[in-house]
This record gives C-alpha cells, structure tokens and sequence, in this order.
C-alpha cells in the first residue's frame, strides 16, 4: 500500500520528519504533502533567527538538500484551520503530523506588561526577520531598552537593537528594517536574567558573538560575579558554563567608557513591575535576589529601578491551538506520548501526531528536531491499525481542492523562483540575499506573476 502523509510545518521540524520517513526501513510505500501557512519554507530558520547568525542559518543548505530532491510536495500559503481542515485531511491522507512550532511569546504577569512600548520579543524577531504579516516599521524610539531573559532569543533582541545597522549589511536584513534601525536613537540595552551569571541560559556561541559587537561597550557589575558553591561546581563539571565564565571575566576585563553604545547584563533581577502610563515606559523595576544554595533563587525584598522607554519580554515562546486537534492551554502544546497525539481522556487519538516545539515545548537545538522526529516516526510506522481510512487519496486529489477552493498555493518550483530572485536583489550589493516581505509579492513572484 502507499501511505499518504500530511505534514502541517514546513520548518525543520516538518522537513526532518519527512525525509526521516522516506529513509525509514518501511514495508509500504509513501507519498509526502507539507503545507505551510507562509510562501516561502523553513519556518523559524528564516523567520526566527538573526539576520547576523550565518552559521545558524546554514542549517537551510541542509533542509534545502532535502526538500530539493523532488520527493516531498510543498503546498505553501496554505493556511490549517482556514484553507484545509481536518476533514479534508482525513479524506485525502492515511495521517497528518503537526510541526506548527512555537511563534507566540509566552506571558509575563506584572504590571505594566501591556503599556505602550512593552513588546514581545517573538513579535520583534519577525519584524526584523521580514515576516509577511507583520508591519513593515517599529517603533524604535527608546534611548534606553530593557530585555527580559537569559536565553538566546534574549540576545539576539539585545544584539540587533545595539548593533550599528551598517554592520547588519552584508545580511539578508530586509531594507525596511536596515531603515527602522537606522533611525534608531538607542544608546543603552539593559538585559535581566532573574538567576545568577552561571545559571543563564544562552549558549557560549552565542555570548561571544555579543562582545564582538562594534563600537558597543559590554558593562557588568562585579556583585553579580561572586560565586556561590552551586556555581563554582557548574562551571567545574560543565564544559559550557566554564566557557561562559571565561567570557564573563575577559569582559569584565575591558577598560569601558569610549563607546556610543552599551549593552548592561543585569542579573539577579527578578521582574516587579513596568513603571509608566498611557504615555509610554519609564522604568522596569525588579527585586534583586541571591543564590538559594542548589542553583536556583530567592528574592531579597531590594527592588531596584533603571530608567528605560521601552520593554522586550523575551521569556520563551508559546504554541498556538489548532482547530479540531486537543491543546494543553498550560504547557503551550499539543499533548502527546512520544509524538502519538492524546485526547482529554489521555487515549491515542487515531492519524494525528505531532513533532518539534508544538510537541515537546520550545526547548532544544536543530539537534533535538531529529531526534524528536525519529521518535515520532517510529510510532507512525508501528501505527498502521490507527490510521485514517481516506476516501479520495490520490495525490492529484488535494491540488483539485486547493484550486476549486481559489488557494493560490506556492509550490516548490516556486520556492527557487523566490530564492532566484532574493539572491538577484542581493547581488549588486554584495549581500547574500535581500528578502522580500510583502506576502502578496511573495506569492506573486513565487507563481510567475509578477511583472519581474
């Protein structure tokens, strides 16, 4: 038989658990469908990472390889819930995989979070990373910003906003962006971890990248820096943290104050309030904590307060619901049993799986999608009896209902069309890529419809 598979997510975690599949010792044959609600694929990759991270974003070449072998079909601008439900899934597939990722900021409940110039640092990153449906400007008005969180995404937000936006040239950065930072007046970028130096959650990498920055001075205050017993075993026993700690005390080196620019980490700063009115922010105000004595901590009382114009909440990300399919409202995710999707009964729910952050929360790197996939996969495989039975698989069947329905899907010839033409704009400016934004150009330029 051939199994006919929807995979909703054509990011890393969709493309993996295709190619995975079709690698896959398996008795039966199968046929692969991935819809994506964007033009373009490659979900977070190209709409969540920094312009400036070209290692990270080389994970592309590798997801580009697979789904250029022709074998997976790619429906984009194809949106779950609006343009295909799952009754037409089970009609036309054996089973769907949800890959729909993380892309909401999780919540931060303190007051102050919804004032005028409090942003979510998800809804930032696919500003700067040219994501189609959001605006095209910002409002970057502040001298001085605060960032809450000590995770990577963390830094990204803290290194765009210090950054000098002619470094961000030789990037994909789209032009608007180039021209919102441009304008930018900012001179301070204060980043809050709530734990201790050695407790932050960011990776080596990406710290160094931060004290590379032109023109940027790196300012650390030295009470942070002494180390309980919890913290000095962590940086002996992990390779990572001692590394950290190797960066922290080089920059604590530095001789500062010849900069136009700094970048403040601030930790042992638990969130308290976002000081201002229906005019705009003045401050973040936090309790100052100390080490609890096994890594983690507890507050002090102090509350202290640095004036700032504008808040970037960069706590984690958070999924989103899809209709027809159980959602944990808690955890953010699908819930599920290695992959297998359960009801609110904690029963399989038959045909439907999910893998990657709407499975198992926004934790992990490019590393744990595999991983996360192969495990889905396994079960999928071992799941024949659970299947759907469909009445209409033939593969030509879904491209009739995308058309009768008027869905002006892109496809994968037009994914290179795209590709061609962003790296073309990028060309006579020496830059790798010049991304377009607009989603209707996209699709236009995608189908052959633009007068390009």
């Amino acid at each position: 038989m051939k199994l006919r598979l929807a995979i909703v997510g054509a990011g890393p975690a969709g493309i993996y658990a295709a190619d995975i599949l079709l690698k896959y010792e398996r008795s039966f044959d199968v046929s692969i469908d991935l819809f994506e609600q964007l033009p373009a694929p490659y979900g977070l990759v190209r709409y969540g990472v920094a312009p400036d991270h070209p290692r990270i974003k080389g994970v592309i070449g590798a997801l580009r390889d697979i789904v250029d072998r022709g074998d997976i079909r790619i429906f984009g601008n194809v949106l779950y819930g609006r343009d295909i439900t799952l009754a037409d899934l089970k009609k036309h597939y054996h089973a769907v995989i949800f890959s729909t990722g993380a892309v909401r900021d999780a919540g931060l409940d303190i007051p102050g979070v919804d004032l005028p110039g409090s942003f979510g640092a998800a809804d930032f990153v696919s500003w700067y990373d040219g994501h189609p449906d959001f605006p095209r400007t910002w409002p970057l008005e502040a001298q001085s910003v605060a960032v809450i969180g000590n995770g990577n995404v963390a830094l990204d937000v803290a290194r765009i906003l210090a950054k000098h936006p002619e470094d961000l040239l030789s990037t994909d950065i789209p032009d608007n962006v180039y021209d919102g930072l441009v304008a930018s007046p900012v001179t301070d970028v204060h980043v809050f971890g709530r734990r201790g130096p050695m407790q932050v959650k960011f990776t080596p990498l990406e710290l160094r990248e931060l004290g590379e920055l032109r023109d940027v001075d790196m300012i650390l205050d030295e009470e942070d820096f002494h180390y309980d017993e919890a913290s000095r075993r962590a940086i002996e026993s992990n390779k990572q943290v001692f590394v950290i700690d190797k960066v922290f005390t080089q920059w604590r080196q530095r001789e500062v104050g010849q900069a136009s620019r700094r970048l403040h980490l601030h930790f042992y700063a638990k969130p308290v309030e976002i000081v201002g009115d229906e005019h705009g922010i003045t401050a973040y105000r936090y309790e100052r904590t100390e080490p609890d004595g096994s890594g983690g901590v507890r507050g002090t009382g102090e509350i202290r307060e640095v004036p700032v114009q504008a808040v970037y909440r960069a706590i984690g990300y958070f999924g989103s619901p899809l209709d027809g399919i159980p959602f944990d409202e808690e955890r953010g995710v699908i819930p599920n049993h290695e992959g297998q999707v359960l009801d609110h009964h904690n029963e399989v729910v038959p045909g439907v799986y999910a893998t990657g952050w709407i499975k198992r929360g926004p934790v992990g790197l490019i590393g744990h999608t595999k991983s996360d996939a192969m495990e889905t996969i396994s079960h999928l495989v071992t799941d024949q009896a659970n299947w759907w039975d469909p009445a209409d698989p033939a593969e030509a069947s879904i491209v009739t209902l995308l058309e009768e329905r008027g869905i002006a899907y892109t496809d994968l010839e037009g994914w290179h069309r795209l590709d061609t033409h962003e790296v073309a704009l990028g060309e006579p400016h020496g830059r790798a890529r010049i991304k377009v934004v607009p989603r209707e150009e996209m699709v236009e330029i995608s189908r052959g419809e633009s007068a390009d």
